[in-house]
């Protein structure tokens, strides 16, 4: 018989006892998952690439519905992240179905010697490691590898062919579904929230009431009619006058919605994640793929964009029709100086004052500011690193953010969600201070005072010119309403 090609050396390392499981009524162990193909999906739920092989992920389990299981591993990098209910809650914002065990004090990531978020490390059917795969990975060429191992596997009557059941947790039903990001507009009595786990947009007035939903709520690549278009995960979105501009994010998109006409139209990208497909990186924008657009900014008629997946500032010219890099390599990092030269990591949220782009750049837990000027210069305001971090109020090196995701500017001051550790706090760009203006740090949904409420990970937030903070406050499922006159936060009843 012809030696096996595909036979692993090294037994696989089991799961320990103790450890929490998602998506699964019992805990799990590879002799449950014998007669499978396995991966081990080694993931972090503040990881754009992470985010990434999950989409990869489902493509390769549907084409191998019967003979291949996936077990995503959760091995945080933020303190946040160790949270099992943080991580239910991610579960459930990402839509996986596979089962997900927390792996809180990083045992199997040693265990298995892993290196990077995310990893993929593949376990023959008779529980031996035969492969490693560091990153994200092309599905197509996925398949093409696992195929002759499948083969070879049912050669020799390894395989059972018996899918295995498990059960989905499933989220509360609500007319929103973790709101990612947020626009307000007092002239027109006009709030947008990106209600981004029901693919959509609402449309309501500050009072709450739903004027319309834009998009059908199932997850789509489609424009049309407000009614007809679809989204996926939508997250920024931008209000000049009577157009939404938004970051469709899992689409790898970006669309205007026309409120005077009701339709919906694509303005930028191919719908294929830059990376999975190969295009330029610039010229007319129906012809550059992105990747994971999360936030944008609209000025003379020129869009900003945060392309978390590449770590770079993108820019939208909506003249000439044309899309180029605008700030940052490409590599994950910080690093400040002229445009082409600075580097981020992951930018999810922008704010624009005069001239001044400001940027959270959510994997090094910064605040980053870029000038519209001739000199063209990157600058970090607060933040040191990836794996600097923290719950530090003070002044320039001494500040500490965790995973900052959103932040407005409002009369001279910027306003942050400082979204894993659950707070609202304000910065002065001048001076470099930062202050804790509201959220106790714990994990909640209590409104009161600023010193009384609680929030769960805010990730949206925009200001109106009556000093009102809107904030979308995700794993709550909430629009929150912050009170700078009388430092008072209530959550905003969303009503049909």
């Amino acid at each position: 018989m012809t030696k096996p090609q595909f036979r692993g050396e090294v037994r696989a390392p089991d799961f320990p006892a103790g450890l929490d499981w998602i998506n699964s009524d019992h805990p799990l162990h590879l002799e449950d998952l014998r007669g499978h193909l396995v991966i081990l999906h080694f993931w972090t739920f503040c990881c754009v690439n992470c985010m990434h092989a999950l989409a990869q992920l489902r493509e390769i389990a549907a084409a191998f519905p019967d003979t291949v299981t996936i077990v995503s591993v959760h091995s945080p990098k933020f303190p946040r992240e160790q949270f099992t209910n943080s991580v239910r809650d991610a579960v459930l914002r990402y839509d996986i179905e596979h089962p997900v065990v927390n792996d809180r004090s990083m045992y199997l990531w040693q265990q298995y010697a892993v290196r990077a978020w995310p990893t993929l490390i593949f376990i023959d059917p008779e529980g031996r490691v035969i492969q490693r795969h560091e990153g994200e990975i092309i599905p197509a060429q996925a398949i093409k590898l696992l195929r002759p191992m499948l083969e070879e596997f049912e050669a020799r009557g390894l395989l059972s062919h018996q899918p295995l059941q498990f059960v989905r947790t499933l989220a509360t039903q609500s007319l929103l579904a973790f709101p990612g990001k947020i626009a307000v507009d007092t002239r027109s009595d006009r709030l947008i929230i990106s209600d981004s786990g029901h693919h959509r947009l609402l449309e309501t007035d500050l009072q709450g009431q739903v004027r319309q939903m834009i998009g059908t709520g199932a997850p789509g690549q489609v424009d049309g009619t407000v009614q007809q278009a679809q989204f996926n995960r939508p997250q920024g979105v931008y209000l000049a006058g009577s157009y939404i501009y938004v970051a469709d994010s899992d689409n790898h998109l970006i669309r205007a919605v026309d409120l005077n006409t009701q339709q919906v139209s694509t303005l930028a990208g191919t719908g294929s994640q830059y990376g999975m497909v190969r295009t330029p990186t610039s010229g007319p924008a129906h012809t550059v793929a992105l990747s994971s657009p999360w936030d944008l900014q609209y000025h003379e008629q020129k869009v900003y964009i945060a392309m978390a997946g590449l770590h770079q500032i993108t820019i939208l010219d909506l003249e000439s029709g044309e899309i180029a890099p605008f700030a940052g390599q490409g590599a994950e990092g910080i690093g400040d100086g002229v445009y082409n030269d600075s580097f981020f990591a992951q930018p999810n949220g922008l704010a624009l004052a005069e001239h001044t782009l400001y940027v959270a750049d959510s994997e090094t837990s910064a605040i980053r500011a870029i000038e519209l000027t001739a000199e063209r210069q990157v600058r970090t305001l607060v933040g040191e690193g990836l794996f600097v971090f923290g719950d530090q109020d003070g002044s320039g090196p001494q500040v500490r953010l965790q995973h900052v995701q959103a932040l407005c500017f409002f009369q001279g001051q910027l306003y942050l969600t400082d979204t894993y550790n659950n707070r609202i706090k304000v910065l002065n760009p001048e001076t470099l201070t930062v202050k804790t203006l509201a959220g106790t740090g714990e994990a909640g949904f209590k409104d009161g005072t600023f010193a009384e409420a609680q929030f769960n990970e805010p990730a949206g937030i925009a200001a109106t010119e009556y000093g009102m903070l809107y904030i979308a406050d995700t794993n709550n499922s909430a629009i929150r309403i912050l009170d700078l006159e009388h430092k008072t936060v209530r959550t905003l009843p969303i009503h049909m």
